[in-house]
């Protein structure tokens, strides 16, 4: 069923969206030039746009905070609670978002497990719905910065817990946690729908008032329009997808590309190494092990700036190679320098050089996954899978990405105690299939439309 059916029958009415987010733009655009001039700078080209992004990327911050909550309060927690270091490990372990007050008013185990359930469920959302919502409003020339922006507040969010957890104890963390989605709830009704979830919703007037929302009043948006009708009115009439059409080419191997990358994105290690990074510094000898990792993340903040900048000059796939070529390098040099550390004597220089150079290597890998693998495989999710299976198709691959972050995170600690160095060289091997699968399978999106990336898989 095309959206033109569900606007025939009526039932059309049974998707409209639950709040009518946005309705002060429209509100403004019936009203006087004299009402207008207070809010007529967000509604200039692609500022509009920006706002919403800057609203939605709450969501991400949360979605980080919660990442690094684990890595300055975990030894806090242990000895506060009385945890073993088994139960620490599966608390760590089960996905993240919005129990922030379990957690702050945890008197045993058991609320940190329904914390971090309650956690998980949001930020499991907000893990798929933020990329896939920036992409939908971006303009192409836009899309990729925008997009990266999702993981840039991702790492501000790992930061910020990272500098806080110096200072405050782990209580007080847990209710600073809640602080970015306090704003978020209040700031989504004032950005409008996605007019691509609009259109083939079959609400088309709703639909052509978010586009020229976000494009500006004055903008022509017509081109667009046409583009985005054409598209939904070319795809299959049924309102549920089939497993036998995903046999089909342009369903099947955007669905490849997007749950590959977001896969070898977690079996990088790079949430093992993040969330037990004051461990892997301690390990190396550095004494400061919680000050060595908020200096990681100040750095990772960093490098995704620079991915943000040049996504959208440089291309996806450019960068995604090099990424993966780095992180390969950087977790080469770690996974020798924790074998090495194994052989020689703890009295020797270099057993002292080897703790330095892995130190080193950690921070490499991590600017290194920040420059192409931290954001542009959400990015490349996002603008790839058809419109009418994107709810589906963008459920698995995000599924696909926590089944696998949960699997390194609950692997990580035990991988090593068995050894460090064979730790990284399972990381780098997985790197370097990174750089044979981008290189062989995942298409180049800059500076294509939506639909054209979409078409191009017919």
């Amino acid at each position: 069923m095309s959206f033109r059916d569900d606007a025939e029958d009526g039932r059309g009415d049974l998707r409209k969206p639950f709040l009518h987010t946005g309705s002060w733009y429209r509100m403004g655009s019936r009203m006087g030039s004299s009402m207008l001039g207070s809010s007529q700078a967000l509604r200039d080209k692609s500022i509009s746009v920006v706002a919403c992004v800057l609203i939605v990327a709450l969501g991400p911050i949360q979605f980080g905070f919660t990442s690094g909550y684990s890595s300055p309060t975990q030894s806090a927690i242990i000895e506060d609670l009385g945890l073993t270091v088994s139960e620490s490990l599966m608390i760590a372990a089960i996905p993240n978002i919005i129990g922030w007050l379990a957690i702050s008013f945890a008197r045993d185990s058991s609320f940190l497990y329904m914390g971090r359930l309650l956690e998980g469920f949001g930020v499991g959302i907000i893990s798929y719905t933020v990329p896939v919502y920036i992409a939908e409003i971006a303009p192409q020339n836009l899309r990729g910065s925008l997009g990266s922006v999702n993981q840039l507040s991702v790492t501000l969010g790992i930061m910020l817990a990272y500098l806080l957890g110096l200072f405050v104890e782990w209580r007080i963390l847990a209710v600073l946690g809640i602080l970015p989605c306090t704003i978020l709830i209040p700031g989504l009704f004032f950005i409008p729908e996605s007019p691509r979830w609009l259109a083939k919703m079959g609400m088309t007037e709703d639909f052509e008032t978010s586009l020229q929302v976000l494009r500006g009043f004055d903008a022509d948006i017509s081109i667009e329009v046409n583009e985005i009708k054409r598209s939904v009115a070319s795809t299959t009439r049924r309102t549920t997808i089939r497993f036998a059409d995903l046999k089909e080419r342009r369903y099947w191997f955007p669905l490849m590309v997007g749950i590959g990358l977001l896969m070898l994105q977690q079996l990088s290690g790079i949430n093992g190494v993040l969330f037990y990074s004051s461990t892997i510094f301690e390990a190396a000898g550095v004494k400061s092990s919680n000050a060595a990792t908020f200096g990681v993340g100040a750095i990772q903040v960093i490098a995704t700036a620079v991915t943000t900048w040049l996504v959208d000059k440089a291309g996806r796939r450019v960068l995604l190679i090099v990424s993966s070529f780095g992180m390969t390098l950087s977790l080469l040099v770690v996974a020798v320098s924790f074998f090495l550390k194994d052989v020689v004597s703890s009295d020797s220089s270099v057993y002292s050089i080897m703790g330095i150079l892995s130190v080193v290597g950690v921070v490499a890998m991590v600017v290194t996954f920040s420059l192409g693998m931290g954001a542009i495989p959400w990015v490349i999710m996002s603008e790839i899978l058809p419109i009418n299976i994107k709810g589906l198709a963008g459920s698995i691959a995000t599924l696909s990405n926590w089944f696998f972050a949960w699997v390194v995170t609950m692997t990580a600690n035990l991988l090593l105690d068995w050894s460090s160095g064979g730790t990284f060289t399972i990381y780098m091997v997985v790197s370097a299939f990174t750089i044979v699968f981008v290189t062989l399978w995942v298409p180049e999106t800059k500076g294509r439309t939506l639909e054209e990336i979409q078409w191009s898989f017919r």
